[in-house]
């Protein structure tokens, strides 16, 4: 247990540039935690991308470990609730932001960050999900627990070739609700109807400065954009529905007014991931069990090293990556 693993380091020096590097570490170097985990797999999320691009502030502690996903192995536990063996799943709590994460092949954290894997969901398929899947999830129990069904009307997803967008639209269809992606890839309408997009819109429609309210077009919607994309999201939404907004790739402003809320009584559902109580979590993981179907998490998932970390991360952020990223550390 004491020879030296690789690992993604970013660092800084006292000229604030970013330099990111693979490292030889030893357990020593790892922060304090009551379980040490052997990460199996990890993913590429949009959060990462933009702590190795340098292209957002995400990381908040020099030098730090990216890697806010992973599927693990206990190597060693002093938490009451995990023993050595346990095969489990961290997604969120501050990893690859304020403690060191999962883009090595240790990994040292607290046990109150994480829940059982699912024995139906392997270690490469967690990671397949990963924070962006798991996020869709929360997005669609939202927008059930608000009351949208099926028979509510079409659900418009944004982002649809990005992470959460890919497996919400997965999970959307097999749940038997109608689906619009708003891509700006229109090549990619092939893939995303092999997904269960009914319908496909272009993102334009969306992502440009819109009237402050147009007409009703779907029942609920989920968005990982922000800015104008959910804005006019709200403003298309119809009497008596909701949208359940997780990110802000296109921006953290929304450039919206109070009419869609008060005129149609739509409601806007914040979506955290990063801080989701345990409870809410093991739900959404318990769920992605049954209501994903597999061959589509296949579909629109792409196996690579830990070598290809670096490079894809760039990839993802220029936007050449469709669907999701698993990386098998014991590749």
């Amino acid at each position: 247990m004491q020879e030296p693993f690789e690992a993604i380091v970013i660092s800084r020096g006292d000229d604030k540039v970013q330099k990111v590097e693979t490292r030889q570490l030893n357990l020593d170097d790892l922060m304090d935690g009551d379980v040490l985990l052997e990460v199996e797999a990890t993913t590429i999320n949009y959060k990462d991308g933009l702590a190795i691009t340098g292209k957002a502030p995400v990381i908040r502690r020099w030098p730090m470990i990216p890697g806010i996903d992973c599927a693990a192995t206990i190597v060693k536990s002093s938490h009451a609730g995990f023993t050595a063996g346990d095969s489990v799943i961290l997604n969120g709590w501050g990893v690859g932001e304020t403690h060191m994460g999962a883009f090595a092949k240790y990994a040292r954290v607290s046990g109150d960050w994480l829940i059982k894997r699912p024995a139906n969901i392997s270690a490469m398929d967690a990671m397949a999900i990963g924070t962006a899947g798991y996020t869709s999830m929360l997005c669609v129990m939202a927008l059930q627990r608000y009351g949208l069904t099926p028979a509510s009307g079409p659900i418009v997803v944004s982002g649809a070739n990005g992470g959460v967008g890919s497996v919400a639209i997965s999970i959307l269809s097999k749940l038997g609700y109608t689906v619009i992606a708003s891509t700006g890839r229109p090549e990619e309408e092939d893939f995303l109807r092999s997904l269960g997009a009914d319908d496909i819109i272009d993102r334009k429609e969306l992502s440009e400065p819109g009237r402050p309210l147009g007409k009703e077009r779907w029942a609920g919607g989920i968005d990982a954009v922000g800015s104008h994309t959910l804005a006019n999201m709200l403003a298309m939404t119809q009497y008596g529905g909701a949208v359940a907004a997780c990110g802000l790739a296109q921006g953290m402003d929304l450039p919206a007014t109070v009419m869609p809320f008060i005129l149609r009584g739509i409601a806007l559902l914040g979506v955290d991931s990063v801080m989701a109580p345990k409870p809410l979590r093991e739900e959404a993981w318990e769920r992605l069990g049954h209501d994903l179907d597999v061959g589509k998490l296949h579909s629109l998932s792409k196996t690579i090293g830990f070598d290809e970390i670096v490079e894809t991360a760039h990839a993802l952020i220029d936007g050449k990556i469709r669907g999701r990223v698993v990386v098998d550390m014991k590749k």
